[in-house]
């Protein structure tokens, strides 16, 4: 009875992250949820009794896809390093897609995200400007080391509201409207002039191939 009501509860936070990435969190009712996963609204609310618990459920499956990304480190070749934290990132916006889009819909952050944002900016600061430090000592950027921490803080400001930025313009931020790799995209402009062009050319192309391998997510 318990493997059944933990695959229950498996398949309700699945299906809520899908369905709220797809039509946005505001736009998801409880029953249109219950419905999608096969059971009664009463049983979804036996498993979460409130919408904050699944959010808080999904902020749990968020916290762990942000320690995997946080965990990668610039390697031998800097570009092909900056590449795959490049698709680290888009694997996380398509993953949470709603948690960068739809802020408003849902106010204040679930609690596990909440405990830890403050902690995540920092790395991801540290994580950047790490990796773009890797590009200045190959030779591949021309950036004052000095200057460096402010790049990245810049480059994650874009890449952490570039979904909601979109979403303020009415510009479209669902699955296949290819929004998170212009984010992805836009956050070059910050950089690109003082990159190797075989560099540059490099993270283009990566950025091109990891969206068409994501349906133009």
């Amino acid at each position: 009875m318990k493997t059944r009501a933990k695959g229950t509860r498996e398949r309700i936070v699945e299906t809520a992250r899908a369905l709220f990435n797809e039509q946005g969190y505001g736009a998801v009712s409880t029953a249109g949820l219950a419905a999608a996963c096969g059971i009664a609204e009463g049983n979804l609310w036996y498993h979460f009794k409130t919408r904050r618990a699944l959010l808080d459920a999904l902020g749990e499956r968020f916290a762990a896809a942000i320690e995997v990304r946080l965990a990668l480190v610039p390697g031998a070749d800097p570009v092909a390093s900056y590449a795959r934290l490049l698709e680290a990132v888009m694997d996380e916006f398509r993953g949470f897609r709603f948690l960068y889009r739809d802020q408003r819909s849902y106010g204040e952050h679930a609690e596990p995200i909440a405990a830890h944002a403050p902690e995540w900016l920092e790395r991801t600061f540290v994580q950047l400007e790490a990796h773009l430090a890797a590009l200045v000592d190959g030779g591949l950027l021309d950036w004052p080391r000095d200057r460096l921490r402010d790049l990245a803080i810049n480059a994650t400001i874009i890449l952490r509201y570039g979904l909601e930025h979109y979403q303020e313009l009415g510009e479209p931020t669902l699955e296949g409207t290819g929004a998170v790799r212009r984010t992805l995209l836009r956050h070059l402009t910050l950089f690109e002039h003082q990159l190797d062009r075989g560099a540059a050319a490099r993270l283009h192309a990566a950025i091109a191939e990891m969206g068409a391998e994501a349906l133009a997510a």
